[in-house]
Formats: C-alpha cells, structure tokens, sequence
C-alpha cells in the first residue's frame, strides 16, 4: 500500500505541530511548509482538511498560528490515515477494464489482509509517538534552523 502525498504531509505537518512548545510562538503554514519542505498550496490544503478533523487549531493576525489540539496529539495513526486515505481497494479489479479473475481470485483477498494488517499496525500508534527521540529533537533542530530570523 502506498500512502497519498496528502497524507504523508498531514502526518509531518501534525509531527511538526507536536514538537511546538505551549508557550513558543506556533509556526504558520508557510513556516510549516518551509521546515517540512512541502509546497505552501499544499500545506495550506493539508492544514484546513486536520483543522476540520479537529486535530489543529489555526489562528490568523497577528500572535496566530498552528498548534496542535489534545485530539491531535492522542489521534490514532492508523485512524487517521483511513480518515485521509478514504475508502477504496488497494488493487482495483472491477475498473475500466475488469479483471477476468475477479470472481475467484486469491490475490484479492491477501491484498485485502495485508491492508488490515498494515491499519493494525498503525492503529494503536499516535502522533505523540511519533515524536519520541530521537524524531522529536530532529524536528525541532530542523524548525529552528528554517524559521530563525537572517
């Protein structure tokens, strides 16, 4: 299975929002972006897709930003990937041109084991987890180092 681009950033946008400090200024989209070397339209999209999940909180003007919410930081890996994900088949045999197997075919049914397999796995894992050392302190090596001023 391989993840969207959507997904892949929304869960480094969500491990860089988790490395935030309470009392840090909270990093804006483009700043987001630039640490997480995303483009800013896709970021931004990224950003309004968790914020109506309710797992970020933005804010505009002046003193704004992101910052994670407590349903971010406890939010099921796996959970969220299904949300971002959606629903679909990892091989798609009814499609344009159906396969000729798809009535007694074997290899459906594993792939199908395999994807519950890879969401098991996934599941009991959370954002907080995510940014245990030695992850963490990398990130926010990495955000000082593309947000500081000069």
């Amino acid at each position: 299975m391989r993840l969207t681009r959507f997904t892949d950033v929304a869960l480094r946008v969500l491990m860089r929002l988790a490395v935030t400090a309470e009392r840090e200024d909270q990093p804006t989209t483009r700043e987001v972006a630039a640490t997480m070397q995303v483009p800013y339209t896709h970021a931004a999209k990224v950003v309004a897709r968790l914020q109506h999940l309710g797992l970020v909180d933005a804010r505009r003007g002046r003193g704004g930003g992101l910052s994670l919410t407590a349903a971010g930081r406890s939010a099921s890996i796996g959970g969220l990937v299904r949300q971002l994900e959606g629903p679909g088949e990892v091989v798609d045999c009814e499609g344009d041109s159906p396969c000729p197997l798809r009535s007694a075919c074997r290899l459906r049914v594993a792939l199908r084991q395999a994807e519950a397999a890879f969401y098991a796995s996934l599941d009991p894992l959370t954002v907080g987890d995510l940014v245990a050392s030695p992850t963490g302190p990398l990130l926010i090596g990495i955000s000082a180092t593309r947000t500081a001023p000069g």
